[in-house]
């Protein structure tokens, strides 16, 4: 039950820091125009990482379900 309660805090931490991340992106780009590329690529390297970070809870899911 405690590992349950673990991933579902982090999972929780990765997304609020995900979004918290996407968005610090794009106030910036909207008050620099002379550095909108890169945030515009780093928030879309945070949107990767947030893909990347919820199927390897899936896939962790998946294979206890599977084995136990």
């Amino acid at each position: 039950m405690e590992l349950d309660e673990l991933s579902e805090a982090i999972i929780l931490l990765v997304r609020a820091g995900v979004f918290m991340r996407i968005a610090f992106c794009f106030f910036r780009m909207m008050g620099n125009e002379d550095e909108r590329l890169m945030y515009k690529k780093r928030a879309i390297h945070a949107g990767v990482f947030y893909i990347i970070a919820e199927s390897v809870w899936q896939l962790k899911d998946i294979v206890f379900y599977y084995f136990a």
